[in-house]
């Protein structure tokens, strides 16, 4: 018999996306990752979040992990969302090697 376990997914994003609004002032955007479209759905303090990485860093990543929830049409939807948000820093240039 197999062991239960749970299935989650990670997807990073380093844009805000196009969201509209939804019930409850909710926020509902989708990312194309390729072979899917996820919909997700957050409520305004996670998306409040992404606009304030967008507002304070010049660089910056998202990840937003969840369950995979019903199928849609292109996708699935992820369900229980939850945001992370890290500043990017650039890469420091590695000096060049100085010849002896």
């Amino acid at each position: 018999m197999p062991v239960e376990g749970k299935l989650e997914v990670t997807i990073k994003i380093n844009e805000l996306p196009e969201a509209e609004t939804v019930e409850n002032n909710w926020k509902h955007f989708e990312i194309d990752c390729g072979t899917h479209v996820v919909s997700v759905t957050v409520k305004p303090k996670i998306w409040k979040k992404l606009e304030e990485a967008q507002a304070n860093f010049p660089m910056w990543v998202a990840a937003i992990a969840g369950k995979i929830g019903a199928q849609t049409a292109k996708g699935f939807v992820l369900s229980e969302p939850n945001i992370q948000v890290f500043e990017r820093k650039p890469k420091e240039p590695k000096p060049a090697p100085t010849a002896s």
